[in-house]
């Protein structure tokens, strides 16, 4: 048994705004340079990897993507600075919340054994 951490992110209304999806959609978008292949490498239709692209730039006040439409050049998604600066904070926040979760869980259910004592990645 072991505790498991879910972090999102709410906007004012309390709704989820961000969240692991939106999350993992914006990174298939940096690596794949389009919004629509990122969603199909999801097994996403595109209109609900919009809905969720779009959700998570009003929960966060800015764009997260530019777009540029198709043509000879074709067209393409690419993330703002404040779409990679959401990013890195998200991963920063989850990561310390994880921890500090499995810190609770070890102080609760464990406390006779110190967290030194425990193996990396052991609750």
């Amino acid at each position: 048994m072991g505790p498991m951490t879910r972090v999102y992110l709410l906007n004012d209304a309390g709704e989820k705004a961000f969240g692991e999806g939106p999350y993992r959609l914006l990174r298939a978008v940096e690596k794949t340079g389009s919004l629509r292949a990122a969603a199909a490498s999801m097994n996403m239709a595109y209109t609900k990897a919009l809905k969720l692209l779009r959700r998570a730039e009003e929960g966060a006040g800015c764009a997260l993507t530019e777009r540029s439409a198709g043509g000879k050049a074709g067209g393409g998604s690419r993330l703002t600075a404040e779409g990679k600066e959401l990013l890195k904070n998200y991963e920063t926040y989850r990561e310390r919340c994880v921890a500090a979760n499995r810190a609770i869980y070890r102080a609760v259910f464990c406390p006779e054994r110190t967290a030194a004592s425990l193996p990396d990645g052991e609750a």
